[in-house]
């Protein structure tokens, strides 16, 4: 026959588990809410608000993000990590390399990676070991893209992976305060238009040099 102490010991194990798992679903929770309203609307949105979507407390996201910046690093994390996830997924689907290329830049889009940009600057910390780790992951998945749809000729040769980085941000970069389901139809088809400048034969000779990361990295 158990004792007390045996049984307080088993009902706190069955406790642990679903404790956590409901802490890890609020974490979830928190940034998918804290992307959506970053997207929408800067990084700037009031936590309270993001709080409020999140469907928790103030005092369960501060928990969990101590401030701002701890939230917009997790959040830059958390897109990096599933676009790399989406680069890997179409290399895995499409056999052809400039096929993949572009599911890729689509599918970039739709993550909204383009939103990172206002949020890399003022007091954040870009230069943090698990972002930069992130990043180079990114970095290496797209190049091997590139190079993959160079090499078969279905990349025109006078561009780099800055090039598709660069364009991918820009075109993929909402307006704050403008709802991302109204400019998906505009993203995804001017995304398309990029694409089919890119393929080979190219149609036009372009001005300048190509980006490379290099560039990229140093800000020139």
């Amino acid at each position: 026959m158990k004792s007390v102490a045996d049984i307080a010991a088993c009902a706190a194990q069955r406790r642990t588990p679903r404790t956590r798992a409901d802490a890890l679903r609020n974490r979830e929770r928190i940034v998918t809410a804290a992307r959506e309203m970053f997207v929408e609307f800067g990084p700037d949105v009031p936590l309270d608000e993001v709080a409020r979507r999140a469907g928790v407390g103030n005092a369960t996201l501060y928990r969990n993000f101590p401030d701002r910046s701890a939230l917009i690093h997790e959040v830059v994390l958390a897109v990096t990590s599933r676009t790399i996830e989406r680069a890997q997924e179409a290399v895995a689907a499409e056999p052809d390399p400039f096929a993949a290329l572009s599911r890729f830049v689509h599918a970039a889009a739709g993550e909204r990676i383009g939103a990172l940009c206002p949020m890399l600057s003022g007091g954040f910390d870009s230069t943090h070991p698990e972002l930069l780790t992130e990043r180079r992951r990114l970095e290496e998945a797209v190049e091997g893209l590139v190079e993959r749809a160079m090499s078969a000729g279905r990349l025109r040769t006078d561009i780099a992976v800055g090039d598709v980085l660069v364009a991918l941000s820009q075109l993929t970069r909402p307006l704050p305060g403008i709802a991302c389901p109204d400019i998906d139809r505009f993203t995804h088809r001017h995304l398309q238009l990029f694409l089919d400048g890119l393929e080979n034969p190219a149609r036009s000779e372009l001005p300048g040099s190509a980006a490379t990361l290099e560039d990229l990295r140093s800000g020139r």
